[in-house]
């Protein structure tokens, strides 16, 4: 559910995303779309990404050697999934690049079968100084687990698109 201090100031983009202007400093959007994460997710994430760490994979090791018990979800995994259910609420079409992303925290670990909401705040919101057509958008993006622990954190910077004129 979108949050009222976020309402669009106009059309939203043909495929939904909002666009600069629409983003108020202090707005938070709480996200429709949750995730349930999968042994399939960590495994093939892993895999993919060619990192062998027995912590994700090897659940051995993680029974008999870590403070867990069982292997943890890769933490780029996390990342990636709190912006990606982002994405559908926020920047649909409006984003042309994403210019970074900083302070990113994973205060607690995700586990198999964890399921993760997540929510969007507008740290800051300007006009670019180099396109007349686009500005900058700080996120601070935070995904929490099925008991409302905050798992992930990050401050990400979004190139967006003003709405068009006409």
């Amino acid at each position: 559910m979108t949050d009222t201090t976020l309402r669009p100031k106009g059309p939203l983009h043909p495929r939904g995303g909002l666009y600069l202007e629409d983003f108020t400093v202090g707005g938070v959007i709480a996200h429709r779309l949750t995730r349930t994460v999968t042994q399939m997710d960590n495994m093939l994430f892993s895999n993919m990404t060619l990192n062998p760490q027995p912590l994700h994979i090897d659940a051995h090791f993680c029974a008999t050697e870590t403070e867990w018990g069982r292997p943890i979800v890769n933490s780029l995994f996390t990342l990636g999934l709190m912006i990606g259910i982002s994405v559908n609420d926020t920047t649909m079409g409006t984003t042309i690049a994403n210019l970074g992303m900083t302070d990113v925290k994973f205060p607690a670990p995700v586990f198999e079968g964890d399921s993760l909401h997540c929510t969007s705040e507008v740290a800051a919101n300007r006009e670019s100084r180099s396109r007349p057509d686009a500005g900058i958008v700080e996120f601070i993006h935070r995904a929490y687990n099925q008991d409302g622990t905050l798992v992930a954190e990050c401050r990400r910077q979004a190139f967006m698109r003003k709405r068009p004129k006409g």
